[in-house]
């Protein structure tokens, strides 16, 4: 893609070569919608060809990074197995395609971020997020397991202990506590934090190209090791929505409550 193409992210391109990507639909958080998770899969290529970046910022546009996938859209793919299919393929692109690309990342997390918007926040080389900012990977309350990104890469950054409460629990985790954990990599208050991103990526564009994208790329192995992990996470996200807890997260999103999962009964799984 080119891109003047792309309808929901915006593109300031810097004449010392740093790129701020910015997500925009503000008027819904950021929320992922088809489009967008397309978008996001496809990005990374096109950054990769463009001679005038060498240092890419992420942000959102508004109050939120990203408020995870549009409920409507992740809706159509309970019990479709080719929209899980799709969605399957997409997930793993945003995650290999970020990881192929040399060029640094830095993420300016401004608000809330969850599902394919976490994504790219957690698997940027550098992140900044705000102190009031909330993150979570809630696909446990959608009755689906922790896909996405979190199994590449949560234990590299906080330890498997942290990683297993917070993914299985879904808590929500501010800013403070996300870098006390090792999440991100730095905590400002929110008018600091995209100020502070163009500041490092300024740094990193002034650099040796050859060295930083040498260094990003050899760290970057720790993920790749983890490729078979990721690539179950991501059967075990999909399988989940075939099944009854899907429907019933789906449904208890919309109606803002409790869910009552099927699977939650006692003997619910005994033969």
């Amino acid at each position: 893609m080119k891109f003047e193409e792309y309808q929901h992210l915006l593109f300031d391109h810097n004449e010392n070569g740093v790129l701020v990507v910015t997500i925009n639909r503000p008027d819904v958080m950021n929320a992922t919608n088809a489009r967008l998770h397309y978008e996001l899969t496809q990005v990374w290529d096109t950054i990769d060809r463009d001679d005038r970046t060498n240092v890419v910022v992420v942000t959102g546009a508004g109050r939120a990074f990203s408020a995870g996938g549009d409920l409507e859209w992740v809706a159509t793919m309970v019990g479709n197995p080719e929209g899980v299919a799709i969605a399957q393929r997409e997930a793993g692109d945003i995650v290999y395609n970020l990881l192929k690309l040399d060029k640094p990342v830095i993420s300016a997390i401004n608000g809330v971020a969850v599902g394919a918007g976490l994504a790219i926040a957690l698997m940027a080389d550098i992140s900044v997020m705000s102190e009031t900012a909330k993150i979570t990977d809630g696909h446990v309350k959608l009755g689906v397991g922790a896909g996405d990104h979190a199994a590449i890469i949560w234990p590299i950054l906080c330890g498997m202990a942290k990683a297993k409460y917070y993914l299985m629990t879904a808590e929500f985790i501010d800013g403070i506590t996300a870098e006390r954990i090792g999440l991100v990599s730095l905590c400002k208050p929110v008018d600091e934090v995209l100020d502070t991103a163009m500041e490092i990526a300024n740094k990193l564009a002034a650099g040796s190209q050859p060295a930083i994208r040498g260094t990003k790329q050899t760290l970057n192995g720790w993920m790749q090791q983890a490729a078979p992990i990721f690539e179950a996470s991501l059967r075990m996200e999909m399988l989940c929505f075939l099944g009854d807890d899907a429907k019933e997260g789906i449904a208890s999103v919309r109606e803002k409550r409790t869910p009552n999962f099927p699977s939650s009964l006692v003997g619910a799984n005994d033969d």
